[in-house]
């Protein structure tokens, strides 16, 4: 299976991410997954053609996107894409979205189809701070979830994907409790490995019961 894993640029005045610096750690090859990933910007406008242009150029199985969430001290994944833009603080282009839909039309949520739940208890067996979260908000990172979503949802052969969101390193926060830096790139790992777990699990019950 090919995995395209994607992270945020900084944004806010910050000049770190904690998803792009625990992305670029990221290994890029394991028994049973290879890894690619690209670089999101925190645009409304641009990040959704750089999704698309990284999803046709990788044509991958399964696609995780991971972003900072800096008022979180744990490790959130992200069970629902909502059809709503709305933040009071403007993105790296200055947007400001109020109560817009991410796709004019579209549902009013998708379903991540990563095994979340299984998910929460493989990060918490790594002894992580994790929990499930019911939506990613409504600021770039959702935007991002959401198109994912809707292009899956188009495709005749769809990949899964989701949204993982990571809380900001101990230099952001000024908090001592928060992930580090390897484990942040570990809870990544580990939801990878996870996810292609159960994949295989399924196929293999797939063949079975024909």
């Amino acid at each position: 299976m090919k995995a395209l894993v994607t992270c945020f640029d900084a944004f806010g005045g910050e000049g770190i991410n904690a998803s792009r610096e625990a992305v670029r750690r990221l290994r890029t090859q394991s028994s049973a997954l290879e890894v690619v990933t690209a670089e999101l910007p925190t645009s409304y406008a641009r990040s959704h053609p750089a999704l698309e242009a990284a999803i046709a150029r990788e044509q991958p199985d399964l696609v995780l996107c991971v972003g900072q969430a800096l008022d979180r001290a744990a490790l959130c994944v992200e069970r629902l894409a909502v059809n709503v833009q709305d933040t009071r603080n403007p993105d790296n282009d200055g947007a400001r979205p109020a109560g817009e839909p991410v796709v004019p039309g579209g549902p009013a949520a998708y379903v991540s189809t990563l095994p979340v739940v299984p998910l929460v208890a493989a990060l918490r067996a790594e002894k992580l701070q994790a929990q499930l979260s019911m939506h990613a908000g409504t600021f770039v990172c959702n935007h991002v979830f959401y198109h994912l979503m809707h292009s899956a949802a188009a495709r005749k052969n769809p990949f899964v994907g989701g949204f993982l969101h990571v809380p900001g390193l101990p230099e952001q926060t000024g908090r001592s409790d928060g992930p580090t830096l390897d484990e942040l790139v570990r809870a990544i790992e580990v939801v990878l490995e996870t996810t292609v777990r159960a994949a295989v699990a399924r196929a293999a019950e797939g063949v079975h019961h024909r």
